[in-house]
């Protein structure tokens, strides 16, 4: 595993989540999705008030990277400087990368997984939607809820009940033959491998709760890392079962498009 020095104790980063960061499948040298994931980045830059990096310095680690599977990580920092909160007036950002090796749940894709709901809220802040920023500590809290491994993932709500994404990916379901992903003007992260599908599929992002996937034909969890999911069992957040889904050839379709985004093969 390849990585930068460690942060110093000032960084904005590390005391406030004041940046950024982007996680990036790497094949053979390849950043896959690296428009998206830079685009996604400069929205970041532009809201927070962040230098954007040159494109050559964002991409310098991948002169690193080996012959196989790789993950990289850029997370990028307003520096160091300023007075508590206050912001320095012309800051210098700093960048670190990691770099490392990944193999993919392949079972995931095969077998599909089993979901469950949240007890924890998210909360509504337009500003920030849709951005990867370094204050996920919602995402950590809503992890801690489940220790079971029979679970892959929460799915995870704003404070009116409307789905939004799970702790670590996002969120698609097929509802009377169309494509829906929750809409993210509220909260949430808009993930590059969601930004490519909508892109490419006639995909509605929507407002809807929970009875949107108990009236779906299919459900998939997906990122532009781990590829996508089809989910086959929906509990609650007690560990109920809620509903079921049996695989289908939908369910094979819509991963399919998804995988060829990413070189991964489509069960």
């Amino acid at each position: 595993m390849s990585e930068q020095p460690a942060w110093p104790l000032d960084d904005r980063g590390a005391a406030y989540g004041d940046g950024l960061f982007e996680t990036i499948l790497v094949r053979g040298g390849r950043p896959l999705l690296w428009d998206e994931h830079l685009a996604r980045l400069a929205r970041g830059c532009h809201v927070l008030g962040i230098p954007m990096p040159p494109e050559h310095a964002l991409a310098a680690p991948l002169a690193e990277a080996g012959p196989g599977l790789e993950v990289l990580k850029l997370t990028l920092t307003r520096g160091s400087g300023g007075r508590g909160y206050c912001p320095p007036a012309s800051p210098r950002p700093r960048l670190r990368w990691q770099l490392a090796e990944f193999v993919p749940v392949e079972s995931r894709w095969h077998s599909g997984v089993r979901v469950r709901h949240c007890r924890l809220r998210l909360a509504s802040q337009p500003l920030l939607a849709g951005l990867k920023h370094l204050n996920r500590l919602e995402n950590v809290l809503a992890r801690a809820e489940w220790s079971d491994d029979g679970i892959a993932e929460g799915l995870l709500s704003d404070a009116d009940g409307r789905l939004v994404e799970a702790t670590a990916m996002n969120l698609f379901w097929q509802r009377g033959g169309r494509l829906e992903t929750p809409c993210l003007e509220r909260c949430g992260v808009a993930g590059s491998l969601r930004e490519a599908l909508i892109s490419r599929l006639d995909i509605h992002a929507v407002e809807a709760g929970d009875e949107a996937l108990v009236g779906a034909e299919a459900v998939w969890l997906g990122n532009s890392i781990q590829g996508v999911w089809p989910v086959v069992r929906l509990d609650d957040a007690a560990g109920a079962e809620r509903y079921r889904w049996t695989l289908g050839a939908v369910h094979r379709t819509f991963q399919a498009e998804a995988h060829a985004l990413l070189g991964y093969p489509c069960p």
